[in-house]
């Protein structure tokens, strides 16, 4: 019989330790292909999908540019009628302003004249108007203070 000598069970050892290496790193690669191979498909799709988002995207961009100009041809617009509405306010307050008022005052002049003076009143009617000051109101009798109704 053959004795198994130190050295041949440490080659052994050794030769048993680099398979179960060999095998761990196969896997792994086999693993990392397998994941570079999802991720490939991954890009793929994802480019796949970009293309028509971008294109939608440009187009909603072009129909924004449309809408602001839009926008700012009506707000022209409106900056114009009011410029002229101003224009045309301001004509009518200096063609008509003065007139008026003098119109207003005649009358005025004229009701004063034929109506006699308010100031000839009782003196019981009179109001006198204190500026500044609050006029408290009408007070509670004690008896209600605090009580609801």
């Amino acid at each position: 019989m053959h004795t198994v000598s130190g050295g041949e069970v440490a080659g052994i050892l050794v030769a048993v330790f680099w398979a179960i290496l060999v095998s761990f790193l196969a896997v792994a690669l086999a693993r990392l292909a397998q994941t570079l191979r999802a991720t490939t498909k991954l890009v793929a799709d994802v480019t796949d999908q970009a293309v028509p988002l971008l294109a939608e995207a440009s187009t909603a961009v072009r129909s924004a540019q449309t809408q602001i100009e839009r926008v700012d041809a009506i707000a022209s617009d409106v900056q114009e009628v009011t410029s002229n509405a101003s224009a045309l306010s301001t004509t009518v307050a200096s063609t008509f302003g003065g007139p008026l008022v003098k119109v207003a005052a005649f009358g005025y002049g004229v009701r004063r004249a034929l109506g006699g003076r308010k100031e000839d009143a009782p003196e019981g009617t009179r109001r006198n108007v204190i500026v500044g000051r609050t006029v408290p109101g009408a007070r509670r009798d004690k008896r209600t203070r605090g009580k609801k109704d």
